[in-house]
């Protein structure tokens, strides 16, 4: 039985990630007083009492716990931005490669990807592995988000039954192209550039949709929608939380919320053989939060990486 300890409880992602161990009987949850929770000699005692401590702080708060580990047989998953592109780090999204899920397996730090970083990834790092695009394409993304990405305070202004009229419409935001995510979207896919990235935050709570755009001329060579869609199908092979829709899945529409709830992922190549637009849709609490932080868990444990987690059809 591994003793789990949760820095950062009552957030968003702390308070989900605490909520999937309530019918787990695999671990023991170790809880800290609540009047001790930013007690930083408590929380050392608990982290280095952990047999794996889940980080669910802001980025500086993170890095500040991992400064505090002194037992060296300690799992530090931190789901801030704050060791995400680090070398020494595993980067927690395991079907991008053989070699991402062998450094979840066997690293003691692993940082959870960021919820719009999951979607931009699952579809350019293959892109990009299987030589499709040059590493120096001119990416653009735009994506849209259920409410709960904002954290507890845009939660609130959403909920607020006296909120400004503006939230009844989709935001765009990032407007100087300086989001928190881009960093990884980079380093993650190699590209040799940040991508221009378009989020919109939306009015309903749970989740996500990222989109591509790709002209087939501006490819390495000039592939058909059906051998875009044989390679993303050979590349998640075998995944049943990554999943390829065949061609034609979605006949006129995909809504961005239908995956709220569930841990899984699913991608959709669409268009002509002259521009293709490529979607990820899942949970932005999910996959992209603590669904993929319970993952990481998994298999860092070596259980089965579905335990606790929902995942459809």
């Amino acid at each position: 039985m591994k003793r789990i300890f949760i820095d950062g409880k009552d957030g968003t992602t702390g308070l989900k990630i605490y909520q999937r161990f309530e019918n787990r009987d695999d671990i023991e949850l170790l809880l800290i007083d609540p009047e001790k929770r930013k007690d930083t000699k408590e929380r050392a005692k608990m982290i280095n009492e952990s047999d794996i401590t889940f980080l669910c702080l802001p980025d500086a708060a993170s890095i500040e716990a991992v400064s505090l580990v002194e037992n060296d047989k300690v799992k530090i998953i931190d789901t801030s931005t704050a060791h995400r592109t680090l070398p020494e780090w595993a980067y927690g999204f395991a079907e991008l490669s053989n070699e991402f899920r062998h450094k979840i397996e066997t690293s003691n730090r692993i940082a959870v990807p960021g919820c719009y970083a999951s979607g931009f990834n699952s579809i350019v790092y293959p892109l990009v592995h299987n030589n499709f695009i040059s590493n120096d394409y001119d990416i653009v993304c735009f994506a849209m988000s259920g409410y709960t990405g904002a954290g507890k305070k845009g939660i609130a202004q959403y909920e607020d039954a006296n909120r400004d009229k503006e939230l009844d419409s989709p935001r765009v935001y990032a407007l100087s192209q300086q989001h928190k995510h881009l960093k990884e979207m980079k380093a993650i896919s190699n590209l040799a550039k940040e991508p221009i990235f378009t989020p919109i935050i939306c009015d309903y709570p749970q989740g996500m949709l990222v989109n591509i755009p790709l002209y087939t001329s501006k490819m390495n060579k000039k592939y058909t929608k059906e051998d875009i869609y044989e390679m993303f199908k050979e590349h998640y092979d075998g995944s049943d939380i990554v999943k390829v829709r065949p061609l034609g899945y979605s006949e006129a529409m995909i809504g961005s919320n239908n995956f709220a709830n569930r841990d899984d992922m699913e991608i959709e190549i669409n268009g002509n053989d002259e521009r293709i637009i490529i979607t990820s849709r899942f949970d932005n609490l999910g996959k992209g939060a603590s669904g993929a932080a319970i993952q990481c868990l998994n298999i860092a444990m070596g259980i089965n990486e579905k335990t606790g987690l929902n995942i459809g059809e």
